[in-house]
């Protein structure tokens, strides 16, 4: 099983307006287009942007809907992954993602 990265499609309205993308979404999908070999290693799924993003929901809970989100696939340790309470997975959101793929898939580390 991949690592499972599920991120918001672009152009979404909602009651201010649009259409919206999400910016830490457009960082992540910055990263991935410097290192396509990563998409190799991972299942992404985009999302509609209203909740409940139920297949989030599935896997990290209704409390863990945020994206980008990335559930852990359990083959490779990361400490400072997070737990959902309802489901048990370990799962990273946002900017945490990214010195887990630098560890994991040997890419590069943000500059602090």
């Amino acid at each position: 099983m991949a690592d499972r990265l599920y991120l918001l499609k672009p152009d979404w309205h909602d009651d201010q307006g649009g259409p919206w993308f999400c910016p830490p979404g457009a960082r992540i999908e910055g990263v991935l287009g410097l290192y396509p070999r990563l998409r190799d290693h991972l299942t992404i799924a985009y999302l509609d942007h209203p909740r409940p993003r139920a297949a989030v929901v599935a896997e990290v809970g209704e409390a863990n809907q945020s994206c980008p989100l990335l559930v852990l696939d359990g083959e490779f340790d990361w400490p400072e992954a997070q737990v959902s309470e309802e489901t048990g997975a370990r799962f990273l959101q946002d900017d945490a993602i990214l010195p887990y793929w630098a560890a994991r898939y040997g890419i590069g580390r943000p500059h602090p």
